[in-house]
């Protein structure tokens, strides 16, 4: 694998949960797996004062806590530590931060390395133009003496018009090239081989379309509420936190065209177009299309689990939806025709990602009726997470007198190929920055996009007091009504388990 080129990374929020968790992990198992370049330093940058020792001090314990550093030597840990660095200052104060630019300096020079800077904001949202105007101000951006990078994390603005303002505050101070808005989903491996298992096996993309699949079915199902999120998740809610970012862009990912190259431009401008061809859900197709749901409180194995409603810092009249089921679809040649059926929520059975692609009917089944009758389509299973795999469901004969059909399974394990454990989407992400590989990153362009095909839903959730919100019991898959939204009264969800294998069962928390 190519090597990075040298460079430091910046982590404004450096003494926030988020680089805590995530991403001092992430870079350690980097530096593990010899993938960082061979000279990098971190410049951790937050409110706090901290010496650089003290901030050393913290990432161990980070690692200690949060890390994979059983393998690690102590050698390893005591070179990474002393690559970490720490500014304190104000991030509102322009003036502060040519304290930051001078310690850069003074970092690249002690480490004899090039001005290769990565920006990582892990802070609040409102604080994305802020601090890139205040980059901006001292010259930051500056690629005379080496590339700058700035990742932001999601969300990209709470609606259309706040993410149009924040592009444009954020192309005011770096190029749209320099400029990473990162979707940890789109680095998770598995997301990542939607595109290997289309474009490497001539078995699949010859089916993948509008006359050979009937629909497709997405799912991102969390086991746990909202936790100490309630806040801000009360003003988010399941549509902006799931639907607008992440499975668009699974969506994006299953139906988009193949690029003629495989680079981060070529694909990412395949996705836009599948964007660009949402059917827009607006008015009282809202309804006929679109449910959404509320957790209740409910008791599971004698325990009693919170209604949404009574979560701390949630408004206890709040209507914020913690579910949402939609049919969408996507008005082009490959795909006319074929429903799209999207589904997330919180306090849901089980924690599970996956795609399911269903494929139509042989057009004359030969075999007898009630042969047919325990025989459903074909399935192409993708497991996101947990028990990573793709699941392939067809017929075959039971053994024995009569021509009796039975749905079998054919599964692959991505554990089986993996070396350990499989790289967490940070890892995969940060390394892409550093390669300059935007291709997982999200474009400024598709982030508008999918705002405008959820913005008409959030807008008549808002204005149409007949919007309905439903009630589920925590620890269910969700209010009845989601299956309301199928073409037929025959279809219906899979309901996934935390082993791939085992499906169709109804599993409980």
């Amino acid at each position: 694998m190519e090597q990075p080129k040298d460079c430091v990374i910046v982590i404004f929020g450096a003494s926030g949960d988020l680089t805590k968790r995530k991403l001092i992990p992430a870079l350690f198992t980097l530096h593990h797996k010899k993938l960082l370049p061979e000279r990098f330093a971190v410049l951790g940058v937050s409110r706090t004062e901290y010496s650089d020792e003290e901030f050393r001090g913290h990432v161990e314990q980070s690692l200690q806590d949060f890390g994979d550093i059983e393998d690690a030597s102590k050698g390893e840990a005591q070179s990474f530590l002393q690559a970490m660095y720490y500014t304190g200052i104000d991030t509102k104060n322009t003036e502060a931060f040519a304290k930051v630019k001078n310690r850069l300096a003074s970092i690249c020079d002690e480490r004899s390395m090039p001005r290769n800077i990565i920006y990582y904001l892990s802070v609040p949202p409102a604080m994305y133009p802020v601090i890139a105007k205040n980059l901006a101000a001292h010259d930051m951006q500056n690629e005379a003496r080496g590339w700058k990078r700035l990742i932001v994390e999601k969300p990209f603005g709470h609606d259309l018009d706040s993410a149009l303002e924040l592009n444009a505050t954020l192309q005011d101070a770096f190029q749209e090239d320099q400029i990473y808005r990162i979707d940890h989903y789109l680095g998770k491996e598995t997301v990542q081989n939607i595109m290997a298992l289309r474009f490497a096996n001539g078995i699949f993309e010859p089916l993948w379309n509008r006359n050979y699949i009937d629909r497709v079915e997405i799912t991102s199902a969390e086991s746990v509420g909202v936790e100490k999120r309630g806040g801000y998740y009360d003003h988010s809610g399941a549509m902006r936190d799931m639907v607008q970012n992440h499975l668009l862009q699974v969506t994006g990912t299953i139906a988009m065209e193949p690029p003629a190259v495989f680079d981060a431009d070529s694909v990412r401008s395949e996705t836009v177009k599948v964007f660009h061809s949402l059917r827009p859900i607006t008015g009282d197709k809202v309804a006929k299309n679109v449910v959404r749901g509320q957790y209740t409180e409910s008791t599971v194995d004698g325990n009693t689990l919170k209604a949404y409603r009574d979560e701390e810092k949630v408004d206890p009249e709040s209507r914020t939806e913690t579910f949402v089921a939609l049919k969408l679809h996507i008005d082009n040649w490959r795909w006319g025709g074929v429903p799209f059926y999207l589904r997330t929520g919180k306090h849901l059975p089980t924690r599970v990602s996956e795609v399911v692609i269903h494929f139509k009917r042989t057009p004359h089944y030969i075999f007898s009726r009630d042969s047919n009758e325990n025989v459903k389509c074909n399935q192409l299973v993708i497991r996101i997470q947990p028990d990573e795999g793709i699941l392939l469901k067809y017929g075959m004969k039971v053994p024995g007198a009569g021509f009796q059909i039975q749905q079998v399974s054919m599964d692959f394990k991505y554990a089986n190929i993996a070396e350990g454990s499989l790289p967490s989407a940070y890892e995969r992400l940060l390394l892409d920055c550093m390669l300059g590989d935007a291709t997982l990153y999200a474009r400024s362009d598709a982030v508008e996009a999918c705002w405008r095909f959820v913005e008409p839903i959030l807008d008549a959730w808002k204005d149409d007091g007949d919007q309905k919100l439903y009630g589920y019991p925590a620890g269910t898959w969700g209010p009845k009504e989601a299956k309301s939204i199928f073409e037929s009264p025959d279809l219906d969800w899979r309901y996934p388990c935390e082993n791939l294998s085992s499906d169709g069962e109804y599993c409980e928390l």
